[in-house]
């Protein structure tokens, strides 16, 4: 029997406890071919995540995977970050022995760029943070439009959003970053706050994982202690909804999550609503339906395909 044909992906993140999760699960898959990581300010300063995402690849031993920096800010809005829910350095908890990996000299997006234009269209666009990396890529450089087989983000909510009523936090951060992404013609699947907040990291998750006792299964719970404390205090929730890894776990296991195909559209109108993924869930207005969207997370199935992953590192 031929070896299973792996996803290539490139990750687009600003790591953010979250996306430590979807790296490891990115980077240790058997499922998953990650050719690099790209970077950009959100969670926190682009300086500061650039070196979670390092920290991270050295604590798991995958320092064989490339890292580019991306964007210091949006297009068009001024710069935001999420300092009050991952704190000063953008991953508050884990204690990291000192950085001995660097970044590469490419700009993400010219890496991108180039990645996607070399390749023969069978690369997923994984974006976990704000998307302006992807967004100024295609502006800068149309012809990889095509040469992307699907975007997969976190971000969005077809409901509510967590930053203002309307608006969740990665496209809020750069709304015509998202617009460009979401209309460019490719294939797009939305993991929003509608299953993310589904998938709480409740004290009995985080005791399951300490069972693992790996490298990834310690940073998992050192990530949690912080994360789910921030989120208890700012949200009142049980547990830290582990956002950005549903984007991985859909690719790894698709059967997991759920999504529906809806017109969608992002509010770049710097109104009350800026910001705000705008998912016609019950094909009302009858427009060609250009992104899936999750709706329904298997709970348990999510945290089996969690820990099943981490449980592959040593």
């Amino acid at each position: 029997m031929s070896e299973e044909k792996r996803t290539k992906i490139i990750l687009d993140c600003d790591p953010g406890h979250d996306d430590a999760v979807a790296i490891m699960l990115a980077a240790g898959s058997p499922k998953i071919e990650l050719l690099g990581i790209t970077t950009e300010s959100g969670n926190q300063t682009l300086e500061k995540t650039t070196r979670n995402a390092l920290n991270v690849l050295q604590w798991i031993g995958r320092g064989d995977i490339p890292v580019y920096v991306g964007c210091q800010g949006p297009m068009v809005r001024e710069k935001m970050t999420a300092a009050d829910i991952h704190g000063e350095t953008g991953l508050d908890g884990p204690v990291f022995p000192p950085l001995e990996l660097k970044p590469q000299k490419k700009h993400a997006v010219q890496y991108i760029i180039d990645t996607l234009m070399a390749g023969s269209g069978d690369i997923t666009m994984v974006t976990t943070g704000p998307m302006t990396n992807l967004g100024m890529a295609i502006r800068l450089e149309p012809r990889i439009v095509e040469k992307i087989e699907r975007i997969v983000l976190m971000g969005g909510s077809y409901q509510h959003g967590n930053v203002t009523p309307a608006a969740e936090f990665n496209i809020l951060c750069d709304p015509e970053a998202a617009h460009v992404c979401f209309s460019c013609g490719r294939p797009v699947y939305m993991m929003g706050l509608d299953i993310t907040r589904q998938v709480l990291c409740t004290p009995d998750v985080v005791e399951r994982m300490k069972k693992i006792d790996n490298c990834a299964g310690r940073l998992f719970v050192d990530l949690m202690a912080h994360f789910c404390r921030t989120q208890k205090e700012i949200f009142g929730l049980p547990g830290g909804p582990l956002h950005d890894p549903c984007t991985l776990v859909w690719l790894i296991a698709p059967d997991v999550i759920t999504t529906k195909p809806m017109y969608s559209t992002i509010d770049i109108s710097h109104g009350e609503s800026y910001g705000r993924t705008n998912c016609d869930f019950f094909s009302y207005l009858h427009k060609p339906q250009n992104v899936r969207v999750a709706y329904a997370v298997d709970v348990d199935g999510y945290w089996d395909v969690i820990e099943e992953e981490l449980r592959r590192y040593s």
